[in-house]
């Protein structure tokens, strides 16, 4: 029986520019499979930049990238030579502000199905319901699924849009401060359903908030001025190596924000 990988994308010297700009330098980790990996750092510090480099939306924007970016689980495939469609289906990515179109729930979730699968309408409407319970919205929006996403609240759309991810079944699902904007009662729900999807997707989570950090992470990348300073399992919060690691940590602590 073959052994299963641990690890799931591997980033070997990972450098990323803006014109003349170097955000990232030399960034080497791996992200394991089926856990959830926080980036963690101060404003500024190249945590967003390093999930829009994963899935490439740094060469939409004009940066461009250099290293090594391998799907460690499936033959060390390089993710800067994979067509950037069959990327975004492997990987997907929920932003801060959470991104709906000015359609129905059911057209919001349509269009990803629709661009990726042939699905009858049946097949479809089981997708469609399947991921919004996983996501923790059907039970909210099931009598009326023609609503506008636009009425829904930012708890809801931001679930909507983990659940229009999710729906193309990715590998990895990467967030980016999905919680900053949110409420407690919609915080905790984000959280629990992070703890659920772990099960069957690997999950990157972009967050300035250290005590989220500490409640849902299974491994830790501390990053400063575009470097990996310190990457470990939780215990980086109760024994960091690095100093700037204990300052990050004792600082954020503390009550102050970042």
């Amino acid at each position: 029986m073959e052994k299963e990988t641990k690890n799931i994308i591997t980033v070997e010297n990972l450098n990323t520019y803006y014109g003349n700009t170097q955000i990232l330098k030399n960034i080497t980790c791996e992200i394991p499979k089926n856990k959830i990996t926080a980036v963690i750092g101060q404003s500024g510090c190249g945590k967003s930049t390093f999930l829009k480099s994963i899935n490439r939306i740094v060469e939409e924007e004009d940066g461009k990238i250099s290293g090594k970016l391998l799907l460690s689980d499936d033959n060390n495939i390089d993710i800067t030579k994979m067509p950037e469609e069959a990327l975004r289906k492997r990987i997907g990515i929920v932003f801060q502000t959470p991104i709906v179109f000015p359609l129905s729930v059911k057209n919001n979730m349509l269009y990803p199905l629709n661009y990726h699968y042939k699905l009858d309408e049946n097949e479809k409407l089981e997708k469609i319901t399947f991921y919004l319970k996983m996501a923790g919205l059907y039970d909210e929006v099931k009598g009326n699924l023609n609503i506008s996403a636009t009425k829904l609240s930012g708890g809801q759309k931001q679930r909507l849009s983990i659940a229009r991810c999710l729906c193309i079944e990715p590998d990895v699902l990467m967030l980016d401060e999905p919680c900053s904007a949110l409420d407690m009662r919609n915080t905790m729900l984000i959280e629990n359903l992070l703890f659920e999807l772990k099960k069957f997707v690997t999950i990157i989570l972009v967050t300035h908030n250290l005590s989220q950090a500490k409640r849902l992470a299974d491994y830790v990348l501390f990053m400063d001025n575009g470097e990996l300073i310190e990457a470990n399992d939780k215990t980086i919060f109760s024994s960091p190596h690095e100093k700037l690691t204990k300052e990050y940590i004792r600082y954020s602590d503390g009550g102050l924000s970042d």
